[in-house]
């Protein structure tokens, strides 16, 4: 559908580092990194406004590496819309239509068509700056999409917007995605990528680091910047040894966490979801291998459940609902027990 084949591009000190993934038709592919990973710089490449040094983009069968924007097949959406201030939000919606062979009452039938579509039929005579953020969005969007791109690129749609006009949009492109259209989506938001997303490529110092679905890339993340930067709090660097029953993981201040027998290596890094682990006021006969006693350091609402952080030695997060935390009568300074199997913890080696 859309490859990706070692593109490499150099500007001042930095510079795309031969890239390569496949979108394949009807993927919601997120490009998802940090501020100035080189994730809208690979997206205006793969729309032809930048021209790589090296490598190809092939889209449906066909090399497009030198093709001409208008040629593309391709539609991008910005960030900050750039929508024209002075045209009507119709009059933005058609621009786009303008050498392409249709007359007035096509091109009227097709605006109409799509803005009903994005929820902006009422707002087809307005102007922008009458608009709010989230309208804006949405305009650029049916610009776009009134081309029928093959692939709808997305740089940081979402970054300007408050949460409610963020869960509308998602909503929005889900539905959009739904109805067929393959979507390359860049964010610096995980949780964004989660909701959207059923493929995922994590883009560092302009390089894919890890690519996969967003199970493979949050539950097995592939590097200690990958966990930090996908909200993995309990990771931890390790020596390995051995005894009759267990595969010990050591930290750096030599608590012990028992691994499965099977993992090999020597170091690396231990990672233990926040879910996966138990609390407890009180000593128990626990099955799980690992049974450590602590101190609670913080205790966090939010929105996926309470987060007690506990110092065991190693500070540990644990993910509990708000009756668990009411019903344990948690507090910080009180020692509590945690638990967690030898099976839940992923151990990835150096």
């Amino acid at each position: 559908m859309l490859e990706i084949k070692d593109i490499s591009y150099k500007t001042g000190e930095f510079s795309l580092k031969a890239v390569s993934f496949t979108v394949n038709k009807g993927d919601y592919y997120i490009l998802l990194g940090e501020s100035g990973a080189g994730k809208s710089m690979l997206l205006e490449t793969i729309a032809g406004l930048i021209q790589p040094d090296s490598g190809s983009i092939i889209l449906e069968g066909t090399d497009i590496t030198h093709q001409k924007i208008q040629n593309r097949k391709i539609g991008l959406v910005f960030q900050d819309h750039a929508i024209f201030p002075h045209m009507t939000v119709f009059e933005n919606i058609a621009y786009s239509l303008h050498g392409k062979g249709s007359n007035q009452k096509e091109k009227k039938s097709k605006v109409n068509r799509i803005a009903e579509n994005l929820g902006i039929a009422g707002l087809l005579s307005r102007r922008p700056a009458t608009l709010s953020g989230g309208e804006l969005q949405r305009v650029a969007l049916a610009r776009t999409l009134i081309q029928q791109p093959v692939v709808l690129l997305l740089d940081e749609p979402l970054a300007s917007l408050d949460s409610r006009i963020k869960s509308e949009l998602r909503s929005q492109l889900r539905k959009i995605h739904r109805q067929g259209q393959t979507i390359v989506h860049v964010t610096h938001d995980y949780e964004e990528a989660l909701s959207l997303g059923n493929r995922i490529a994590v883009m560092h110092n302009g390089s894919v680091i890890q690519e996969g679905t967003p199970e493979e890339v949050f539950r097995n993340p592939g590097s200690e910047f990958i966990a930090h930067f996908v909200g993995a709090r309990n990771f931890f660097w390790v020596q390995i040894k051995r005894s009759d029953n267990h595969t010990i993981a050591l930290t750096e201040n030599n608590i012990e966490i028992k691994l499965p027998l099977q993992e090999i290596g020597t170091e690396g890094h231990v990672l233990i979801r926040d879910e996966d682990i138990i609390i407890s006021g009180d000593s128990f006969d626990s099955s799980a291998a690992n049974n450590l006693e602590g101190t609670i350091l913080e205790i966090i609402p939010g929105i996926r459940g309470t987060t007690v952080v506990v110092n065991t030695g190693i500070v540990l997060n644990v993910l509990i609902t708000p009756e668990s935390a009411s019903r344990l009568e948690l507090r910080e300074g009180k020692k509590v027990w945690v638990h967690f199997k030898a099976t839940a913890i992923r151990f990835i080696p150096a």
